[in-house]
């Protein structure tokens, strides 16, 4: 099934709210809670190591290998879960994918800050494609204008559901910060898969 353009200006974004079937996405939620090996990673913040305010891991090819917050990741095997999803997702977005960074937020505590994918090794335009299960959380993407240009950054909110998947390609990470803030809510356990191809190393 294609995915629905989304309209951000400089932005190259698609969306399906329920790429996946609620059956599978609930088992495919319990088999990766179960069956990844969960890290708290130490991550470089305001020129410090901090723990991560997530549980995560690096899943790939051999030699996709990734450097982010300042810390150097070398892939875990693919999990058996993920070998006919990862297939499903390169058709749906249109490239091929050698790694998956996948995250676990716990609870509405968990959190991601403001970043850009947009580490050497991914390239000038990355692909990135986000599949998330289990607790519905707000995404927001914020375009990056230069300090004090006066200029009023384009701005966009998206509720990530259970089985939703987004494409982010071409400029927008050149172009856009995005986050997963923390929100006061009860809200259960979200696993989010970010789909990346490595392109070289840096």
């Amino acid at each position: 099934m294609a995915l629905i353009p989304v309209t951000l200006e400089g932005a190259d974004l698609a969306f399906d709210p329920a790429w996946l079937a609620r059956a599978e996405a609930d088992a495919l939620f319990e088999r990766l809670r179960a069956d990844v090996p969960w890290t708290m990673h130490r991550i470089r913040m305001f020129g410090r190591l901090v723990d991560s305010p997530r549980l995560s891991c690096w899943i790939g090819d051999a030699g996709a290998g990734y450097t982010y917050s300042g810390t150097r990741f070398e892939p875990q095997p693919w999990p058996p879960a993920l070998a006919d999803l990862r297939a499903r997702v390169a058709e749906t977005c249109g490239e091929e994918f050698n790694s998956v960074l996948a995250n676990l937020y716990r609870d509405g505590r968990d959190a991601m800050g403001w970043h850009r994918d947009d580490e050497p090794e991914l390239g000038a335009r990355p692909v990135i494609a986000s599949l998330s299960l289990g607790a519905t959380r707000r995404f927001v993407l914020k375009e990056a204008v230069a300090a004090g240009s006066g200029a009023v950054p384009s701005k966009l909110a998206l509720e990530l559901g259970h089985g939703s998947l987004l494409c982010m390609a071409g400029d927008t990470q050149r172009h856009y910060r995005h986050a997963l803030p923390r929100t006061a809510r009860a809200v259960g356990p979200r696993i989010n898969l970010t789909f990346r191809r490595i392109r070289s190393a840096p």
